[in-house]
């Protein structure tokens, strides 16, 4: 069982910048560095969408589209914590942003395995 919990949201003026965090319990059985983690966000009324995703050990790290080139995802395995650093915000980024992790990725498809409880990112304009 792993248990995630995100900080860091709040409210922040179109062209701010914020910094999320994930601080992840111990992992049963494995160690933090051997999970994939990611970041999600869900807007009212839409879809949960991907954001960002690193791979173990920090190797590998990909994008949306949407967020590309101004969010920055990293981790931290000495501290078991993700971030996720979002700079030149948009009004179109506020959303409930979640991190979840999962040992396999295999594409789109994957059921990450366990999810934090989100943190309110609002842009305004």
């Amino acid at each position: 069982q792993v248990q995630l919990v995100e900080s860091g949201g709040g409210l922040v003026q179109a062209g701010g910048s914020l910094r999320l965090s994930c601080a992840a319990s111990a992992a049963s059985g494995g160690t933090f560095s051997r999970y994939i983690m990611g970041w999600f966000r869900q807007a009212p009324g839409k879809e949960r969408e991907f954001v960002a995703r690193i791979g173990w050990s920090g190797v590998g790290r990909y994008y949306a589209d949407s967020v590309k080139g101004r969010f920055t995802i990293s981790r931290d395995d000495a501290k078991n914590t993700v971030y996720l650093q979002m700079n030149s915000l948009k009004p179109e980024d506020t959303a409930v942003y979640y991190c979840a992790s999962v040992e396999i990725y295999s594409g789109p498809s994957t059921q990450w395995n366990y999810w934090g409880q989100g943190t309110q990112v609002t842009v305004s304009s």
